[in-house]
């Protein structure tokens, strides 16, 4: 094609990772020139199949290479110092989510990336999805009036082959963070940063010494946002482990809907009828959606606003900050003071923030 192409590559070929490079290779706005893993076997066969260079050392493919963008799918204790370094030599950047550990270390990147002027954006593949988009069109549309309770649950098959994430100095968090991301961006995204977050956490450690050193595999939030709006959101162990289920309902005066990745729901209480479709979710062709607008976002900035910017992704760590924090202490916590905390040492806003 005549328009100019981006050159990028992938760090981490997991299976986020390898849903990335398939799903950048469909966009022709991407030239796939490496990718990176430390499984260097991984990496060969991913290149051999994509025609690009094979690296098992992040730090060598940036040292060796000048790409336009990186787009990161290793968790980020593996990459972290290379994800700096990327930005240091200019490289655009997609991570996908979470895009850090915690609040603090998402601002550090933010502050670095916008020093050196690129892009840092967070796939969040569920605001392409047909059915969360139908929800979003409920609400902005006004028409589930008067919402008074927002209820979500996650239930997750155990990660029986991620030692790393047990582990808080390497993940950060547990299920809240990493299973949890997708439903807790939806419920910012469409109705804002609640007031105030209740949590309770719990892992499967077999004394009360080790639950301290261990992530979550359970946790309960209760949420405020106003004193007529409140929700909730529980994250539990799948007994199906093929197939996890992430539900959102939303309840107004008259009208519910019910949203998950397949099914979109709306049932009218007042007049006793509804209706359902299947909304099948083609995780591949989000990701796609993803990305082009993050690659149009660089190409043509004036004309093509970015979708989900670490510094919009903030408020959702904020959440989970403030959930985190509320599970030590016993006491619900506010999530806007971890933002005013950064506003005060800060001069970047972010949506939704104008006081």
């Amino acid at each position: 094609m005549g328009e100019r192409r981006l050159k990028t590559a992938v760090l981490g070929l997991s299976s986020g990772g390898k849903l990335v490079v398939e799903a950048a290779s469909q966009v022709g706005y991407f030239e796939l020139q490496a990718v990176a893993d430390r499984e260097g076997q991984v990496a060969e066969r991913t290149a051999q199949e994509y025609g690009c260079e094979a690296y098992d050392d992040y730090r060598q493919l940036l040292a060796q290479n000048q790409f336009d963008c990186v787009l990161v799918g290793a968790p980020i204790h593996s990459c972290e110092e290379h994800l700096r370094a990327a930005i240091r030599k200019k490289c655009n950047i997609l991570k996908l989510w979470p895009p850090a550990r915690n609040f603090e270390e998402a601002v550090e990147l933010h502050r670095l990336s916008e020093a050196e002027g690129i892009k840092f954006a967070v796939a969040n593949p569920w605001r392409f999805a047909e059915a969360f988009l139908a929800l979003r069109e409920e609400v902005e549309q006004g028409r589930v009036e008067h919402i008074f309770l927002v209820s979500m649950r996650g239930d997750f098959a155990t990660e029986v082959d991620s030692a790393w994430r047990a582990d808080p100095k390497l993940a950060g968090g547990g299920v809240l963070l990493h299973r949890c991301y997708g439903l807790v961006d939806q419920l910012v995204w469409n109705f804002g940063v609640p007031a105030q977050v209740y949590a309770l956490n719990v892992n499967k450690a077999g004394d009360r010494q080790q639950r301290f050193y261990r992530t979550e595999d359970a946790a309960v939030l209760a949420l405020r946002f106003s004193d007529s709006f409140i929700g909730y959101l529980t994250a539990s162990p799948s007994v199906d482990t093929e197939a996890p289920k992430e539900v959102m309902e939303v309840f107004g005066t008259y009208r519910t809907v019910t949203v998950s990745p397949n099914c979109f729901a709306v049932y009218d209480r007042e007049h006793g009828s509804g209706e359902q479709r299947g909304c099948e979710y083609d995780e591949s062709g989000c990701m796609q959606r993803a990305l082009e607008n993050f690659a149009l976002s660089i190409l043509w900035p004036d004309k093509n606003a970015l979708c989900s910017s670490l510094v919009e992704n903030l408020e959702n760590l904020a959440v989970i900050e403030a959930s985190y924090l509320s599970a030590r202490t016993g006491m619900p916590e506010e999530p806007v003071r971890v933002l005013r905390m950064l506003r005060r040492e800060s001069t970047f806003m972010w949506p939704g923030h104008n006081e």
